[in-house]
Formats: structure tokens, sequence, C-alpha cells
């Protein structure tokens, strides 16, 4: 392939370069069209045939449905790894070896004692705060009590920062949930793994003990590698965006918990239990809303089937199904809700309909499924998405500053008045 695109305005053409990446993605690079051409630019709302920068984290190909963090495909890793590998993994760019690893999870329980006035601020916020916006005020207050800028030239600083936010990143979580449950705060257990010990800190009531079903530790370590990264998608892009400023980490990580927090984006699974309530309220009539959603003129939508990026299937989804079922096995639940989904799952996996167009349920839909199973309120969904996508923000935090990526500064084609006379207020 041609190694340069040339481009015609106006009767003169421009040379452009080509770049390819390992997976032989071809983009061309516009990085000297405005000044080559006195001020043309491109204009791609969405930001859906534009790549922001060169990344060597994640792979995605939504037509074949592939997934893979530095190499390594997906369903390897939620077979064969645990969420602190693939954390490890991701941020610093190779699977760590068993001393690493120990050494990395002692680090982080070391770090993860908040500091007793970040309580002031929880107590603050009232008990029908949205736990994200709880999680995004928590994370930017830690900048208040870690004030210095991360030094990124020095491997040691970076380190203790990243090992700092995944330590206090899931108290903060957990405290999220518990301040909206009325419950009293918890540290948890540092003999525990990580996942475990996030389950303790959630869920132990301050009159008893709390002991780990393995099955739900294993489901919700799956689920948290699922989302530790998926390129660059509105989040992600968010904190390299913000962090291209020279923001530190956690005011980085902040603004990524807010963009995640839309329905379009993190939202999605709670989005999928709404619906369920909703059908459930109507009948739980699942033929009926199945045709609904084949209905072009009906406004229903079915949602947690299909996938923006993935135009084949979402590898994501046959890898948490299986969890789903064990966890809904080992947990013996009876929740009209979760019948009702697995009623749906089992029309749209046989329904001409839905499998001639690919409309397979997605890691959203069964995301959703589990975090119910488990007696995690909708609201905490996304919060929960944001635990997982923690390393995957690390990692693309700190790939942009060492690679020392310019400011961002997108550009805009201005349709608005052309200049207008000022005209004195007793004239107008």
């Amino acid at each position: 392939m041609s190694k340069i695109a040339t481009l015609e305005i106006g009767g003169k053409k421009y040379e452009l370069p080509v770049i390819t990446g390992t997976e032989n993605e071809v983009a061309i690079d516009i990085a000297a069209l405005r000044g080559a051409t006195n001020g043309v630019i491109t204009i791609d709302p969405g930001f859906k045939n534009t790549g922001s920068c060169e990344s060597a984290i994640t792979f995605l190909d939504g037509e074949e449905g592939i997934l893979r963090y530095r190499g390594y495909a997906i369903e390897d890793l939620a077979e064969k790894a645990s969420f602190l590998e693939v954390a490890y993994l991701l941020i610093f760019g190779e699977l760590p070896t068993k001393e690493q690893l120990e050494k990395f999870h002692t680090d982080i329980k070391i770090e993860s004692q908040v500091d007793e006035d970040i309580k002031k601020i929880l107590d603050g916020f009232p008990k029908s705060a949205h736990p994200m916006g709880v999680l995004s005020s928590l994370t930017s207050a830690l900048v208040a009590f870690n004030p210095s800028s991360v030094n990124v030239e020095s491997p040691e600083d970076m380190y203790k920062a990243i090992v700092k936010i995944l330590g206090k990143f899931p108290v903060l979580t957990a405290w999220a949930y518990r301040k909206r449950a009325g419950l009293p705060l918890d540290y948890g257990d540092d003999s525990l793994t990580y996942v475990e010990n996030f389950l303790q800190m959630m869920f132990k009531k301050p009159n008893g003990s709390y002991k780990v079903n393995p099955v739900v530790a294993d489901a919700l370590d799956k689920l948290l590698i699922l989302h530790a990264d998926h390129e660059q998608n509105c989040s992600t892009s968010t904190v390299r965006m913000v962090g291209s400023s020279h923001v530190g980490l956690f005011a980085s990580l902040s603004a990524g918990i807010s963009a995640l927090w839309g329905p379009l984006h993190g939202g999605a699974n709670q989005a999928v239990i709404e619906m369920l309530e909703a059908i459930r309220e109507d009948g739980g009539d699942t033929h009926r809303y199945m045709a609904k959603a084949k209905d072009k003129d009906d406004p229903f939508r079915l949602m947690g089937f299909g996938h923006r990026v993935y135009k084949n299937f979402d590898p994501r989804a046959k890898i948490i199904k299986k969890s789903a079922d064990q966890v809904l096995e080992a947990l013996g639940i009876q929740d009209e809700v979760l019948d009702i989904a697995k009623g749906l799952e089992k029309e749209a996996l046989e329904d001409s309909y839905f499998v001639d167009r690919k409309l397979y349920p997605n890691v959203d839909f069964y995301s959703g499924i589990i975090y119910r199973a488990l007696g995690i309120p909708e609201e905490m969904f996304t919060a929960m998405f944001a635990l997982g996508r923690l390393p995957g923000w690390i990692a693309q935090w700190r790939e942009m500053r060492l690679r020392k990526e310019p400011i961002g500064r997108p550009r805009q084609v201005y349709v608005g008045e052309t200049h207008r006379p000022f005209v004195n207020i007793e004239k107008r």
C-alpha cells in the first residue's frame, strides 16, 4: 500500500503521509494539513473516523469481534489471569512475575488507607447523592491530600501514584455505596485478594462477619477484567484530553469518571435493568416486547443487545454469560426481573431477526444481571464499571504523558453570525 495519500482541494494537490499500525490499521496523517493548506481542516463529529493518538495498549476489531490487551486475547486473560495481573499488564506493558505481582499487591494495600478528612467530605453529601457524583468528587479531592504533581520522568513517582490510586479507589467506591445504604464505612481486610477485599468493604455488616463466595469473587474478577480497557472510548479519551494539559493523574481520572457516568457510555448496564423492570411492571410478556423491538414504528428499544463497536459479537459477552449463569445457580436467586432477562436472552438467540442482524446480548446485558444478583443497586452499576476501567485509564494517562503528546485542542467549523456592528442597548 502507498505510504502517501493525495488530497486535492481547489485544484491543488497535497501529499499526506499514511501510517500503518501493527495490526494493519491504516490512517492518513493530517497533522500538517492546516499549515500546508493555509487553514483547511477536517471535520468529524464524534471523532468516529479520527485517530487521536497512537497507542500500544488495546487492540479492538469490531467486525471480527476481537479484543486484546497488549497483544493478549481477552478470552485468555479472563480465563487465566486475575484482575491485578491484567491491571499490571495494561499499565506496565507486560504480565507480572509472581514476585512483581506480590509486590504490586502489597504496595497497593499499603496505600489503601484514606485520610480521615475524606470522610468529612463524604459526610457533606446527602444519602440521595448518586454514587458516580460522589466517586468523581472524592477522587478529585484526593488531589488536595496529595498536592504535589506526579513527576512523570521519575519511574518511582509514577509507580507510587499508580499504587496509591489503585489502593484508594476501591475504598472510595465501597464508601459511595455504604453512604447511600446507610452503612458504616469499612476498610476491609488486607489478608484478602483485591476483589475479595472489595466485596467485604461493600457488604460486611457492622454486627456480623462476611464470607466471600468464590463464585461471586470469580465473576466479579472477570467482569473487572472485561471492563479494564476498551481503546479510545469517551471516558478514556477524556482522561487523555484532560491529562494532556499536564494536570495530575487524580484530576484526570475524576474527569473520566464523569464522562463514564452518561447513559450512552457506562450507564448502559443500568439502562438494561431499568428496561427489565419496566417490562415486569407491564406484565412481563417477553414475546410482546421482542415484537415491539422488531417494530420500527414502536419507540421501544431493547437495551443490552448489539454494540456500536462490535458488528459481529461482543467477545466479552461470551465470557461473562458463563459467569452470569454460574452466579445465578450458586446463589439460587428467585427474581422475576432476572427471569425476564433470561427469557429475552433465549428468544434473541433463537429469533432469526436478531441472529441475522447479529443483535446478541452484550456485556452490559450480562453485567447488569450479575450486579443485580449480587444485590448491588442499579445506581452503583456505573461505579462498578469505573472500578474495572481504572487500570485502563491509568495506562492511557501514563502512555500519553510518557509519549509527551501535545495538549488536546480540536478545531471547529464556525457556522455563526458574521461580523455585526454593535447596537447600543437603547436602540435594541
